[in-house]
């Protein structure tokens, strides 16, 4: 078994704690107006990741897809420069950014793009006008991880329930692993049965942003499908305190859930990161330092803590990846 990181495969073990679903280079289409979600300081990259791997932090999940800006070769460039692993995702957003390029493409093509993206490798960086789902003979070759699906708050359009019926396509595939983003939890039950009854185990299955419903018997019921659920908005209090976040991983705990359960802060904004000139910003160390340490004070033991964030992101992220030789 391997994870596929930007700079190659690595073995589970070597990934350390892991941020299960962050942002780190990110260029947003045109209409997109706010500068504060444009992430495109490899330097400020490099050092919030040095700061990450400083408070104890191996790995990162990062969730950009090709509608929203992503680059695999500054993902390269960072990751070596921080000696963070980088797993990179295939797949597409909301159908707000993403339709524009999916809609341009059939289904099969979809499939095929995806499928070449883990393994063959991803196609590098362009604007979403000029997103092509073929590399270039002469493009940097870094292989993406995992597949990203996503649906929007009132349940998916007609763009985005093809990109879920490609992902499931694309794992059965590639064996990778598939990450959600769900519009403030909405459609979160759903997009689980439906990765489920598509054949995909739930091991291989994050759903995302299940705090923005912070409801114990929902989350113990999204549980029940076997999926895992991504408590990723930790440092966010306009959202939710991080104490109610804790509460529900101790929760799902007690509940005999804990091996479902992947932590992250989702940062994609420049006024998140201390990096990008904002002191007191909690960044990415947020995590191994503060959340850590407030999991243990509920009465997480240190192994269930190390369960949360090295175990279960590592046995999600890991597949066989035959296709390819170990690299590292």
């Amino acid at each position: 078994m391997i994870v596929r990181t930007v700079l190659g495969d690595v073995t589970p073990e070597s990934l350390g704690l892991t941020l299960a679903h962050e942002h780190l280079i990110a260029r947003p289409p045109a209409d997109v107006r706010d500068p504060d979600l444009t992430l495109d300081d490899e330097d400020a990259a490099a050092r919030e990741l040095a700061a990450f791997r400083e408070a104890g932090g191996g790995a990162v999940v990062e969730m950009t897809t090709v509608d929203y800006g992503r680059d695999v070769a500054a993902l390269q460039r960072v990751s070596m420069r921080s000696g963070v692993h980088v797993i990179a995702a295939t797949g597409f957003n909301v159908g707000r950014f993403a339709d524009r390029i999916v809609s341009r493409f059939s289904d099969d093509a979809i499939v095929a793009w995806m499928i070449d993206e883990v393994r063959v490798g991803a196609v590098p960086y362009a604007r979403s006008e000029h997103v092509t789902l073929t590399a270039p003979p002469d493009a940097v070759v870094a292989r993406a991880g995992l597949i990203k699906a996503a649906t929007s708050a009132d349940g998916p359009g007609s763009q985005e329930r093809r990109v879920l019926a490609a992902a499931i396509a694309a794992h059965h595939a590639t064996g990778a692993p598939i990450g959600t983003h769900t519009t403030r939890a909405t459609w979160a039950l759903e997009q689980a049965r439906a990765f489920v009854d598509g054949g995909v185990p739930g091991a291989k299955v994050l759903i995302g942003h299940c705090d923005f419903r912070p409801e114990t018997p929902y989350l113990l019921e999204l549980a029940a499908t076997g999926v895992s659920i991504g408590l990723d908005q930790f440092s966010k209090h306009k959202y939710l305190s991080d104490e109610a976040r804790v509460r529900l991983v101790v929760d799902l705990a007690q509940a005999g859930h804990l091996r479902q359960v992947m932590l992250s802060g989702d940062l994609a904004r420049q006024s998140y990161w201390s990096a990008y000139g904002h002191p007191g910003a909690a960044g990415l160390a947020h995590v191994p330092l503060t959340v850590s340490a407030m999991l243990r004070a509920e009465g997480l033991s240190e192994a269930d803590v190390a369960v949360v964030v090295r175990d279960n992101p590592r046995r999600w992220l890991s597949f066989e990846g035959s296709e390819g030789a170990l690299d590292s």
